[in-house]
């Protein structure tokens, strides 16, 4: 909707209207009538007429300047009460501005450098900064219509009074902060797309394009003014040619129409002007106006339709101004005459509307006596209206209901603000003007009225007033405009009867106006009066509410038709007659819907050939037939020859929308014969395709996969990525083609709030949210396809915390964390938690002055044994909130499984919460100990305190720790030993089942100062995981460099061993290094020196596979001395497969790899075909180099498209995307048969310990399904990699790990720890009283993986085996029953049973990494969870207590804020964490905490939230 407002600049005779004084602000109310007899009226007095005034869009909100004091005052309620706004000085606003596309912005600018912003309706204020001031010369804001914080501040920069120089700014932060130089010499700028129906045919211009008069390039002379556009904000321009060949000088003007750009210019010897009409900015042409001339000055672009532009030409002297109106074709170049002798004056308005809301209908004003006024200059016009139906084609005299002429004052003449005659409602008109054979004097008119759209008036009341339209026109009221009075006038009837209420003063009107949208019961007039001491102004509230007792019904409308055909009918448009449902003018009731636009009606019409447009597939010829474009779609089952012939699309289809009613007969996209020759499918090229596409940025600030599922239906690869320049694009063809989101939820959304966060559903591929800075959250449940929206209760949270938590089974359950009070100086900001069951319609209040708060169903799932308790468990939350609702106070864990209507407080001083998998990890402050304590729970309502092993229970110790994977039924600890800068390294303890008793498996694993650890699991595959650690610890204890080593294991902690190096480098080359593995080994660079962190060593897909970078040698070099290796079989062996530091990635579920080489300019990647046993190359590139940062497929590398994302080398302006398509190497798909997996194109592949040849691996062998090396297929849809479980094992040593308070000796034995006792296992009766035996400890304990059974069992003895108080004789009828077997069933519940391989392969969603502690985790053993393709492994979450280094956590955020800039969701909370996987692949992420605050640590972003 058009704003209803008024600024001096637009309206010259308003502003002479306008006194000047000082701001007094008093408030008194008069009451004129009760509710039964008139409308509630309110006045307040102010000092000052108003130099500029307007609503805020859809609401009742006002604000209002005063003319010469430049103070602002703001109305929440339609002006009944006024208060100044704060943070504004007195007397330093020179003029408001309100945004166009953002009803929550305005801007108040002073005549200095300093001016305000608000983005909450005026609420709260926020300052920038211009280095030059606003333009005296023109509109100082110009805003784009695509991202409502792009924004040109046209300024004016002065040395002294006599040397100025106009200048041109720019914010794309909507002035967050202050706007940086956009182009100097400049004589007025433009966004290409600052009028939102224009568009340039490509989105990265509609949004980054900008269009400027500038000086020409030598000379300042208007002669030389030019024409230049930039997409980079003027760090390089283009100066377009207007005419082919050719550039144009002498540019002097410049507007944005509708859908088109018009440029005059005037050569230098001539007032002659040229227009030139662009509507995309790529293609100009010279506007051609039938051999008539345009002059300098001496035209108006008037408001134009959709689909063409109307000019006002004037063909006369100023002094006697009048004119030629003229309509252009559909592209806006060649214009043909409608009217002449149309009425303008000197300073080019012209006497021209257009009715609102219908189209076609115009109102003009023409001069009769045209030939004297034309001879004798500053004549008297003889003006008379006219009126057209067919949007300026034909025109005819206005008329009253008795056939007389009626004359109406129009534009030329303004008396009010806003539109002249129209409003939005339906087909009401009004105007100020008289009957007879001219217009007369403004002061000898009367009010007339029409409702049917002009079409014929009546006299609503003597003399002029000015008027307003309410409740879509059911309410018209009326002032007096000719001198005082002390009433206004009022008609419920459509103007035939009025009535009038008391003012209480009697003041001369100036405004009478109301909302934009005319939907509203409230209005505001504005007006003065003479005192003893000068002048006295009000401002009245009339309020129209409480008229009527009642809502019209059904009864109390009418159906007016909106348009008619040339026979007086109502007519056909898109299969039906448009009418609108409108209030009888004798209903005594109101509509009283505000803000709602009235709606039109339809009435269907049969189906015509208008009715249909080209079939998909299909398009226009030269006769405007439709054709096929390509090859049709033949069904299924058609088609097995190539002569054959099927039943397909005629090609033309109803138009998407269209309600035609169809007749009998034969219809126009009724099938028909097509041969299938046209039709097939064309077999594949055998060649790779790949698609450059650029954008106007400097990097990519994130971008989203929303990946289909096995089940799901079509075929696209959806991406949804943003710049850092805030533009939002999105791809559904995998990087092909990219286009601009647009926010747009419903028809009257403008969709141009500003994006600060995408929040992808974590557990819901296709659902994906979009938050603002306001309460406004944009959402897509259909993959970015289709936009809706909610209203949140806060703006979300300013902390660095998600705003949006997701529940794992409830698509539409919604926790949103707001920000509360941070207004102004927000002394009292906090967050407040809210829960929504209905996907954002509706909010409550959850919890108050929280740090984060997310839903733990996940984590406590499988364990409920009736519906309530599922209901119970599934409302499950837990917050963290400071006690006593005070922000000084320690935070403590608040949990509830009613939403909060009561609540249990399991800690009371928490630094932080993670949930990794099955566990839910608390970290806890000791007091006593100056310390933190963790505690960890399974079920989420009982916790148990996390036993460290003995060396770790000091303080010192716990410096800080990371929590890593969890995806075995046991958590990785790493516990920092030394935090000292580049000296961090510490140990990695490994839990039991439950999370409560670690112990150690591996020290010295290298971490590095933001608390990230080279620890990484590899992705598909049970127990497998790679470290780095220190092999010079003493020495980095003196501060010498750290020399890293790598280390694998193959049985999930238990046991580590260096990995062994390939017999040859990429060239055949033997390696120097020689001797036993402490000597010679290989080494890759880890997690910590990662710079994409999706670059993980292997994929779930791509199942015993594993690449990274590194060397051959005694420990590890710099990435400059790397090269790139890889293994097949899970770390086993190891080959170099290229010299040089490579990126990777993998498709098709491994049988593609694609390298390409990190940091370098190149035009090719390397790929494979046969699991990297080959290598070509393929150029993408012709010539142009580019620097690749990342290469990403779709998280679960299944497809055989691939995307590079970086930039040209020689484009530093511009980022882009190659999109790498596979697809036509082979049409052939894999074929695999599960009964017989081996006959087609698949093989088993069997993994296994190094150390071993029964390929026994947690007790089982397990088979996995891999193609062929040599099979010229695809996989395409995902098969499931693990094919069966062979058969399970007897027990081995590999099976088992050392118990608490044990460790490993040098045999390989677990001995206890010198000073320590064994765990008391009877303990274990107490805390759970169905078990029945407990045994005493030796020192081993089974991996909670491991299936094995019999064999060498270490954990549990016969003669060790003691009953429960209470089962004895239970104890002695299983006694003798396999003990091992027993305490495996009932001791440790959680471990997996026979077959456990198989089951987690089923069950495993795959979050392999660090969770940031303060961040949510997800679920191993969700059934039927589709992450097992996530391949992100280690690395997820971070708990960095850090007592040592109190700063770490700062330079945590700032190195993650570089770090994962470019693609982090952090900050943006679009998965539950920040992890390498939280980009691409899974859902874990990191988490930190820091002992000294607690300041949780979720967000890392550039942006303001």
């Amino acid at each position: 909707m058009t704003p209803r407002a008024y600024a001096p600049s637009s309206m010259p005779s308003l502003r002479r209207l306008l006194l000047t004084s000082w701001l007094a602000l008093t408030a008194c109310a008069h009451w004129a009538h009760a509710k039964e007899s008139g409308p509630k009226i309110s006045m307040t007095k102010i000092a000052h007429l108003p130099a500029g005034l307007f609503y805020f869009d859809d609401s009742d909100v006002i604000l209002l300047q005063e003319r010469l004091t430049g103070n602002v005052l703001r109305s929440s309620d339609a002006g009944e009460n006024w208060i100044p706004v704060s943070g504004i000085p007195e007397g330093k606003a020179r003029s408001i501005w309100q945004h166009p596309y953002d009803n929550q912005r305005a801007y108040v600018l002073s005549a200095g450098h300093e001016h305000w912003y608000t983005k909450d309706r005026g609420q709260s204020w926020d300052i920038f900064e211009t280095a030059a001031s606003p333009s005296p010369w023109r509109e100082p804001l110009i805003f784009n219509a695509g991202d409502v914080d792009r924004i040109i501040f046209q300024a004016e920069a002065c040395k002294s009074f006599f040397e100025c120089e106009e200048v041109a700014m720019y914010s794309d932060d909507g002035f967050r902060t202050n706007p940086k130089v956009l182009r100097s010499g400049s004589r007025g700028c433009t966004f290409a797309r600052s009028n939102d129906l224009f568009t340039t045919g490509e989105t990265d211009l509609d949004l980054n394009r900008i269009i400027c008069i500038v000086r020409g390039t030598y000379s300042p002379w208007p002669k030389d003014t030019r024409i230049v556009y930039s997409d980079n904000f003027f760090a390089d321009e283009v100066e377009p040619e207007l005419t082919p060949g050719r550039t144009v000088k002498g540019i002097i003007n410049m507007a944005n129409v509708k859908k088109f750009i018009v440029i005059a210019a005037k050569a230098q010897g001539t007032d002659e002007m040229a227009l030139y009409v662009t509507d995309d900015t790529k293609t100009w042409h010279q506007a051609e106006f039938a051999g008539n001339k345009v002059e300098e000055d001496a035209y108006t672009v008037l408001e134009s339709t959709n689909y063409s532009i109307q000019v006002d030409v004037m063909n006369t002297k100023p002094s006697s101004a009048m004119g030629i109106l003229y309509t252009s074709n559909s592209n806006g170049t060649y214009f043909t005459k409608n009217i002449e002798h149309t009425n303008r004056n000197r300073f080019g308005l012209v006497d021209f509307e257009k009715v609102q809301g219908i189209q076609g209908i115009v109102l003009v004003n023409t001069v009769a006596n045209w030939e004297y006024v034309e001879a004798n200059d500053y004549r008297a016009k003889e003006v008379g209206s006219k009126i057209s139906f067919d949007d300026g084609r034909t025109f005819q005299d206005l008329r009253t209901t008795s056939g007389d002429a009626l004359h109406l004052h129009s534009v030329t003449n303004l008396h009010n603000a806003g539109r002249i005659f129209t409003s939005p409602a339906p087909g009401i008109v009004m105007g100020v003007g008289n009957t007879g054979g001219y217009l007369k004097e403004y002061d000898k008119g009367n009010l007339y009225v029409s409702d049917d759209a002009g079409v014929t008036w009546w006299k609503g009341r003597d003399d002029a007033h000015k008027y307003e339209f309410g409740d879509q026109g059911s309410v018209l009221v009326a002032v007096y405009d000719e001198g005082a009075t002390n009433k206004i006038i009022y008609s419920i009837d459509h103007g035939h009867e009025w009535t009038s209420a008391d003012l209480g003063e009697k003041v001369t009107a100036h405004i009478l106006t109301t909302t934009a949208d005319s939907t509203s019961l409230k209005f505001l007039l504005i007006g003065s009066k003479e005192t003893d001491d000068g002048m006295d102004h009000f401002v009245f509230s009339i309020n129209f509410e409480d008229l009527h007792e009642r809502k019209c019904g059904d009864g109390d409308f009418e159906q007016w038709h909106a348009k008619v055909g040339d026979d007086g009918q109502p007519g056909c448009l898109m299969g039906h007659k448009q009418s609108y449902r409108r209030r009888k003018a004798t209903a005594d009731c109101f509509i009283d819907e505000e803000f709602k636009d009235p709606q039109p009606q339809f009435e269907p019409c049969d189906c015509a050939d208008p009715d249909f447009e080209c079939d998909f597939n299909f398009v226009r010829d030269k006769d405007h037939n439709c054709i096929p474009a390509g090859a049709l779609i033949v069904p299924e089952g058609e088609c097995q020859d190539p002569e054959d012939t099927f039943m397909g699309s005629s090609g033309y289809r109803l138009i998407p929308g269209n309600d035609c009613e169809r007749g009998s007969g034969p219809q126009k996209d009724d099938l028909v014969q097509r041969p299938c020759k046209d039709s097939m499918k064309p077999p594949a090229s055998g060649n790779i395709e790949n698609t450059i596409t650029y954008f106007d940025a400097h990097r990519f600030r994130e971008f989203h996969y929303l990946e289909r599922t096995e089940t799901s239906s079509g075929e696209d690869e959806t991406i949804i990525m943003r710049t850092d320049t805030k533009e939002i694009y999105i791809t559904h063809d995998h990087g092909k083609a990219w286009t601009e989101m647009s926010m747009k939820a419903h028809a009257d959304d403008k969709g141009d709030a500003e994006i600060t966060g995408i929040y992808r559903h974590e557990f819901f591929n296709d659902v994906v949210f979009f938050t603002t800075n306001t309460t406004t959250v944009y959402y897509s449940m259909n993959r970015g396809e289709k936009i809706h929206r909610f209203e949140a209760p806060q703006p979300p949270t300013t902390r660095h915390l998600p705003a949006l938590h997701f529940h794992s089974e409830k698509k539409d359950w919604l926790l949103w964390i707001g920000a509360k009070d941070c207004e102004g100086s927000g002394a009292d900001c906090h967050a407040v938690a809210y829960y929504s069951t209905d996907r954002g319609d509706s909010w409550s209040v959850l919890l108050r002055y929280v740090g984060k708060c997310q839903f733990i169903h996940e984590q406590a799932r499988g364990r409920s044994t009736s519906k309530e308790d599922r209901e119970r468990r599934e409302r499950l939350i837990y917050c963290e909130q400071y006690q006593g609702e005070d922000l000084k106070n320690p935070l403590q864990l608040v949990a509830s499984d009613d939403f909060f209507q009561e609540q249990d407080v399991p800690f009371t001083n928490i630094v932080d919460f993670a949930t990794m998998s099955e566990f839910i990890i608390v970290a806890a402050r000791d007091t006593e100990k100056q310390s933190l304590k963790a505690a960890a729970s399974i079920d989420g309502h009982t916790f148990a305190d996390a036993r460290f092993p003995p060396d770790f229970e000091a303080p010192e110790h716990q410096q800080a720790y990371t929590v890593l994977d969890s995806s075995t039924h046991s958590v990785f600890l790493h516990v920092t030993v030394s935090s000292e800068r580049d000296a961090e390294y510490g140990a990695l303890i490994k839990s039991n089942s439950n999370g409560t008793s670690y112990v150690l498996s591996i020290d010295g694993v290298n971490r590095n100062s933001e608390g990230f650890v080279d620890f990484e699991k590899m992705a598909g595959l049970e127990g497998v995981a790679l470290a780095n650690v220190i092999d010079n610890l003493r020495e980095v204890d003196d501060s010498r460099a750290k020399q890293l080593k790598t280390m694998i294991t193959h049985n999930d902690g238990a046991e580590w061993s260096y990995l062994p190096p390939p017999a040859a480098n990429a060239d055949g080359e033997p390696y120097a290094c020689s001797g036993p593995a402490e000597e010679c080994s290989l080494h890759l660079h880890g997690y910590t020196e990662r710079d994409d962190t999706r670059d993980t060593y292997s994929s779930p897909s791509a199942v015993g596979m594993m690449i990274g970078t590194g060397n051959v040698g005694p420990y590890l070099t710099s990435k400059d001395e790397a090269d790139t290796f890889l293994s097949r079989d899970d770390g086993i062996s190891w080959s170099c497969v290229k010299k040089g530091n490579y990126l990777w990635e993998y498709g098709d579920q491994g049988s593609i790899i694609v390298l390409v080489v990190a940091s370098i300019p190149t035009t090719s990647v390397e790929y494979s075909l046969d699991q990297g046993r080959t290598w070509a190359t393929y150029e993408f590139s012709d010539g142009a180099k580019f620097v690749v940062d990342r290469i990403t497929t779709v998280p679960t590398d299944n497809s055989r498209n691939f995307l590079l994302w970086g930039k040209n080398r020689d484009e530093a302006t511009k980022i882009a995307t190659v999109n790498l398509d596979f697809r036509g190497i082979t049409d052939v798909q894999c074929k695999l048969d599960e009964s017989d997996p081996e006959a087609g194109d698949y093989y088993l592949w069997e993994p296994q310990h190094p150390a071993y040849e029964d390929k026994c691996i947690f007790g089982h062998v397990a088979q996995y399904h891999r193609k062929k090396p040599e099979a010229n297929c695809y996989n395409g849809r995902k098969i499931e990699s693990l094919h069966s479980i062979a058969r399970n094992c007897s027990c081995t040593r590999q099976d088992f790990e050392c118990d608490y308070n044990f460790v490993r000796q040098t045999d390989g034995s677990c001995g206890l720890v010198p000073g320590r006792t064994p765990q008391n296992h009877s303990e274990i009766c107490e805390t759970d009283s169905s078990v029945v035996q407990w045994y005493e400890p030796t020192g081993y304990r089974r991996v909670p993986l491991s299936t094995c059974s019999g064999g060498h069992e270490l954990e549990y003895l016969e003669d060790k085996a003691h009953p429960c108080p209470g089962h004895e004789e239970e104890f002695e009828e299983k006694h003798g029953v396999s003990g091992a077997g027993l305490f495996f069933a009932i001791v440790i519940p959680l471990a997996a049973a026979a077959g456990v391989g198989y089951w987690v392969w089923r069950n495993w969603d795959g979050k392999f990494g660090r969770i940031r502690l303060g961040e949510q985790g997800g679920s191993v053993f969700d059934a039927g969870s589709p992450w097992i393709q996530y391949p992100v492994m280690a690395v997820a979450v971070v708990v960095a207590v850090l007592a040592a280094v109190p700063d770490v956590m700062g330079r945590l955020y700032r190195t993650l804020r570089a770090r994962f800039g470019g693609y982090s969701s952090v900050g943006t909370g679009v998965g539950r964490y920040t992890t390498r996987s939280s980009f691409a692949r899974d859902r874990g992420a990191y988490a930190s905490v820091e002992n000294d605050e607690g300041e949780l640590l979720g967000e890392d972003s550039d942006e303001e939230v």
